[in-house]
């Protein structure tokens, strides 16, 4: 069910997984927009950090996942072309109840993941918020828009969303950072932290806490797998609030079903 990196290039030699924080919860993101498990978790991890919001510190890192279809393979799964991801879509919506665009794979399939990898660290270039919150457009843009995001006219549009929603949030500047070779470093800088902490599933979680042994959690998973290992790191701490229907749409500003009904059910 999970999807495998592959085509990973060369980059920088220095980690850029963040040190931890004295009183938080540190959560290493491994992803990529378009790893459709990614997307199908969203509901459960949504649901872990609007419950300890107070008591971690998220960073998410990129791995490209497609770097071109000449170059991709996904043995799992037996992929090697577009028409073939679609099916593995599908799969993934009825596993986690998640909506998913697989008609994108016949009708405009996307040509890489990296453009949108590269988006997405220009956008944390500006604020580690604009970037959690930009990588999140895009994966609606794409799963429940259907859009292209190997496009630069999508990523594009969809930092001018983000604008519209964050007015500091500087569109200029994200456009220069696209083709200056900014965002480019910090995504290559990601995939070396990938290939050094042997990453071979997205989506992947890294729990740390000064003085505790730190957690790595792999592919999908339910809601209580995830709780349990986020607890093996934090202990007893306390949720930061509950989760009634309307504070949590208002808190996501767009939610699916899916993901309200998550906050429902018992971990």
């Amino acid at each position: 069910m999970d999807e495998t990196i592959k085509g990973t290039t060369a980059a920088p030699v220095q980690n850029s997984i963040k040190t931890p924080l004295q009183d938080k919860i540190s959560i290493t993101y491994f992803t990529d927009p378009l790893c459709c498990y990614s997307w199908a978790m969203e509901p459960q991890w949504r649901r872990l950090q609007y419950e300890y919001a107070n008591s971690i510190d998220v960073q998410y890192i990129m791995g490209g996942l497609l770097p071109d279809w000449t170059s991709f393979e996904d043995s799992i799964n037996n992929i090697t072309r577009p028409a073939q991801m679609g099916p593995l879509w599908m799969q993934a919506s009825e596993v986690s109840g998640m909506p998913m665009s697989s008609a994108i794979w016949h009708t405009d399939p996307p040509v890489s993941s990296y453009p949108a990898c590269i988006a997405v660290k220009c956008a944390q270039l500006q604020s580690a918020a604009a970037g959690a919150r930009y990588l999140r457009l895009l994966r609606e843009s794409l799963m429940l828009h259907g859009n292209n995001i190997s496009r630069q006219e999508v990523l594009i549009a969809t930092a001018e969303q983000l604008a519209a929603e964050m007015p500091q949030f500087e569109i200029q500047r994200f456009e220069q950072d696209l083709v200056n070779g900014n965002g480019l470093a910090l995504f290559r800088s990601d995939m070396h932290t990938v290939q050094i902490q042997s990453i071979q599933r997205f989506p992947a979680l890294l729990f740390r806490r000064l003085g505790y042994p730190s957690v790595l959690l792999t592919g999908y998973k339910p809601y209580a797998v995830l709780l349990q290992a986020f607890e093996q790191v934090a202990g007893n701490m306390p949720k930061t609030q509950t989760a009634a229907e309307e504070n949590y749409r208002r808190y996501w500003t767009s939610a699916t079903e899916r993901e309200i009904a998550e906050i429902k059910t018992e971990p």
